[in-house]
């Protein structure tokens, strides 16, 4: 029998430019993303849309995590989106569980937004 859990998140794109734009950006970047993550989002004419939408992802997945009680808290790094077949976003999860987990992620933005949406399933 498996578990299912779900986690959503919206972020600000505007919000999110101030705060990587800020004297603390980098330190921000680098504390939330991964070398591979912010090699993707830089790689784009618009970075700050493609940041937002891993942005919402990672608190959409750590929303679905926390709700299971697998864990207590997890660090934002220790969740990697990434991009696969045909640009659907994939999830890389860094956590010390003896489960077997199966998370997917939904990103969509517009100029002003960025939403996720994450589905955890414990099997």
């Amino acid at each position: 029998m498996s578990s299912v859990f779900i986690g959503t998140d919206i972020v600000s794109i505007s919000r999110l430019n101030k705060t990587i734009n800020s004297s603390s950006g980098d330190k921000f970047i680098n504390r939330i993303f991964t070398k591979n993550e912010i090699a993707y989002c830089n790689s784009k004419a618009n970075s700050i849309i493609h940041f937002a939408g891993r942005f919402a992802a990672k608190e959409a997945i750590t929303k679905a995590l926390l709700s299971s009680e697998i864990i207590e808290s997890i660090s934002m790094r220790s969740i990697e989106i990434i991009s696969g077949k045909n640009r659907k976003p994939e999830v890389n999860l860094t956590i010390n569980s003896k489960l077997q987990l199966q998370c997917k992620v939904s990103i969509s933005h517009t100029d002003e937004y960025a939403i996720a949406f994450a589905l955890l399933e414990i099997v």
